[in-house]
C-alpha cells in the first residue's frame, strides 16, 4: 500500500514535468525540452504530487486517521508555498531583471539573469490537482 502510493506520486510528478514543454508549446508557440527539468509552469508538479498522496492516504488509511490529517495539512502547505513564497520570488526577479537591463546599458554589470519561472499561479495549482487526482483515480480506484 505505502509502496503503491510512493509509486503513484511519482508518477504524478513526472506526467506534470512531462507534459509542460507541450503546454509551454501550445501557449507560447516555443517547444524547450529543457522544461521538463524547470521548476513553476503548467501544471504543477508539487500539487500533482501531494494530490495523489493525500489521496492516496485517504483510500488506505481513510479520512479519518492522523496519518490523513497529517498529509492533507503537509498538501496545502506545499501548495501555498508554491503559489505564495515562490511566485513572489518569481515576481521580484522579473523586477530585479528589468533594473540590471537598464543599468547595464549605461554601467558595466555582468551578472546572470534571475529565474523569473519559480512559483505557481492558481490555474497551474488547478491543473496539478487535476492531474494528481486523475493519477489517483487511475492507481487507487
Amino acid at each position: 500500500m505505502i509502496h503503491t502510493i510512493g509509486v503513484a506520486s511519482l508518477v504524478s510528478v513526472l506526467c506534470a514535468q512531462f507534459m509542460k514543454p507541450f503546454v509551454e508549446l501550445i501557449q507560447n508557440k516555443k517547444f524547450s525540452l529543457f522544461r521538463m527539468m524547470d521548476t513553476g509552469g503548467m501544471p504543477s508538479s508539487h500539487t500533482a504530487m501531494v494530490t495523489t498522496l493525500t489521496v492516496g492516504v485517504a483510500v488506505y488509511r481513510g479520512i479519518d486517521s492522523v496519518l490523513f490529517g497529517i498529509s492533507l495539512i503537509f498538501s496545502l502547505y506545499f501548495v501555498f508555498e508554491a503559489t505564495g513564497l515562490r511566485q513572489e520570488v518569481g515576481n521580484q526577479a522579473i523586477v530585479l531583471n528589468e533594473i540590471i537591463e537598464k543599468a547595464s546599458k549605461t554601467h558595466h554589470i555582468d551578472a546572470d539573469e534571475l529565474r523569473e519561472l519559480v512559483g505557481h499561479t492558481w490555474g497551474e495549482v488547478l491543473g496539478g490537482f487535476t492531474l494528481g487526482l486523475f493519477v489517483a483515480l487511475l492507481f487507487f480506484f
